[in-house]
């Protein structure tokens, strides 16, 4: 079965990207909040990789297009700066270790400005490599890994179908932090639901201080139709925390969770409102934000429900 070129789904800090996939869906296709459940890991062959690198280089260095090759390539090349790559899909650090070394070499060939390459990567991804496996794609430009770790409650991570425990993130976030690249998590609000929410948050800041990622993001649940979350919501198992509550939740992380530098946010589209800080040192400022929020109990004070988005 050919390789079929996945739509592009990134981190917002990677807008200015180009987005170069290595596989389609990702391999922990099983959590049970996300779209991701419904697709299903694609190879991309290393030979076709290196096409479309060609084709890129070929179009930036020379302005010339190939025959064949997806209109996508010279849509995003128009406004690409060559700063930047972002592997794709879900996961692209489990594409084969030897060819994923292999292609950002090529890349590096091809593109000897390049300043950085990013990709998502499951703690899983991560856990099989080798910190010295880690520094050899740092020393090829992959500079930051994108990790979603979701909760740190270790009963929120089964029932979701994490595959990773408390402990497992934070053994991965230290391999990345010991191979020197920056790492990005992000954790979800609300996915304790009501019975579970202040647990949730709290061993959420439990895990993000033991990880002390270099950049933090917390985003709020939003169920995606036919999802297993979905399903559970459907039939009364879960219930949904309110929007007040999901920022009661970012409070307690923010308050509890203690790191040595670290960009924290709240920008996702998915959230009722939206924090963002240097900490510790942005910490008081922070809370006194959410603290005056939270006091009011105003609604129209926080991103109306038409406006969130995935």
């Amino acid at each position: 079965m050919s390789f079929i070129r996945p739509e592009i789904i990134r981190p917002p800090s990677e807008h200015a990207s180009y987005y170069l996939p290595l596989t389609s869906g990702c391999s922990n296709n099983t959590c049970s909040f996300c779209a991701f459940s419904f697709s299903k890991l694609g190879i991309r062959d290393l030979a076709d990789v290196k096409q479309e690198i060609d084709a890129m280089s070929l179009f930036v260095h020379q302005r010339m297009w190939v025959a064949g090759q997806p209109n996508i390539i010279y849509a995003i090349l128009q406004g690409w700066d060559g700063r930047k790559l972002f592997l794709q899909d879900g996961d692209a650090l489990v594409y084969p270790y030897p060819k994923l070394l292999d292609a950002l070499n090529y890349l590096n060939q091809k593109f000897p400005d390049l300043e950085r390459i990013a990709s998502y990567a499951t703690p899983q991804d991560i856990l099989r490599r080798s910190v010295d496996e880690l520094k050899a794609l740092k020393e090829q430009k992959l500079g930051i890994l994108y990790m979603g770790v979701e909760s740190g409650d270790n009963a929120v991570l089964k029932r979701i179908h994490k595959n990773a425990d408390h402990d497992q993130m934070v053994e991965a976030g230290k391999k990345v932090k010991a191979a020197g690249i920056l790492l990005s998590v992000t954790v979800i609000l609300g996915l304790g639901g009501v019975r579970g929410s202040e647990k949730h948050a709290l061993e959420t800041a439990r895990v993000l201080t033991e990880m002390d990622p270099d950049y933090g993001g917390a985003l709020t649940l939003t169920l995606i139709p036919r999802t297993e979350l979905y399903q559970e919501w459907q039939r009364g198992d879960f219930d949904l925390i309110t929007p007040m509550d999901s920022l009661q939740e970012l409070k307690t992380i923010v308050e509890t969770a203690q790191f040595t530098n670290c960009f924290f946010s709240s920008m996702h589209a998915s959230n009722y409102y939206a924090i963002r800080g240097t900490m510790p040192k942005d910490k008081e400022k922070v809370l006194k934000q959410l603290n005056a929020i939270l006091s009011r109990r105003d609604p129209a004070m926080l991103r109306p429900e038409f406006l969130r988005g995935l």
